[in-house]
């Protein structure tokens, strides 16, 4: 083009091939390139929930980009107290949120889910504002990945034995009653006789490593205890019960 200066030439070819970069799929130079149509994104089946344990949001920002005590940490998404909502990783990508543990017979976490922390510091109520962002939230991630709104678990349900979160504060019935994971129905009677509540309870998914740990989860989950013993009583049963006719 007349006029053009010359010593743009490249920086301007530069920016053309990272352009180029961006849509054209990775291809490993050691073997021919023969596309095939039959493929598609990666997708998540399953979300975590989870509670900072830290002091504000600005310090789970800080320590979600960098790392805390046991390494570098990280999650999809962060919920403030006052219903903001901060983006971290993108979907598609692994964020570093759940750590070992297993959820039925998916053992890793992190490449089939999506992680949200809540701004709370495990020992008081979450506000108003930041559940409805939760459920905005649940909604738009479930639409777009087909993801089950039974799907929706917390980070202590994977890993009984290592986390508390998000705590008996979290108002798990207020989710289900918006359609998202599940809760025991009142007009449920008693479980039938002979109802295996072990069977049970690792049928809905919890891990069996350590049973009074899972028994544990499962009441600061559905009973909204920490005290209660690490067994699994008859109110266990019938709610146990109610689940599984939820999730066949």
């Amino acid at each position: 083009m007349p006029g053009m200066n010359h010593k743009l030439l490249l920086p301007l070819a530069l920016v053309a091939a990272l352009a180029a970069c961006t849509t054209t799929p990775q291809r490993n130079p050691l073997a021919q390139w023969v596309p095939s149509a039959n493929h598609n994104a990666r997708q998540p089946v399953i979300i975590v929930l989870h509670h900072t344990d830290q002091d504000s949001v600005q310090q789970s920002l800080d320590t979600l980009r960098s790392a805390n005590s046991g390494g570098k940490v990280s999650s999809h998404y962060l919920v403030g107290r006052k219903g903001d909502l901060y983006q971290l990783v993108a979907d598609s990508e692994r964020a570093w949120h759940a750590g070992g543990g297993r959820w039925g017979s998916i053992t890793d976490l992190n490449s089939t889910s999506i992680g949200i922390e809540i701004d709370n510091d495990g020992e008081s109520p979450f506000s108003a504002p930041q559940i409805a962002t939760l459920l905005r939230l649940l909604d738009d991630l479930c639409t777009r990945y087909n993801i089950p709104r039974s799907q929706i678990i917390g980070h202590a349900d994977l890993a009984p034995s290592r986390k508390a979160d998000p705590s008996r504060f979290f108002p798990w019935q207020q989710l289900a009653e918006a359609g998202f994971g599940i809760w025991p129905k009142a007009s449920d009677g008693a479980a039938p006789e002979g109802f295996d509540r072990w069977l049970a309870l690792q049928a809905l998914g919890y891990p069996m490593d350590d049973r009074a740990a899972a028994a544990r989860a499962f009441h600061r989950r559905f009973r909204g205890s920490d005290t209660l013993p690490a067994e699994l009583d008859a109110e266990d049963a019938r709610i146990l019960h109610s689940l599984l006719q939820q999730v066949k």
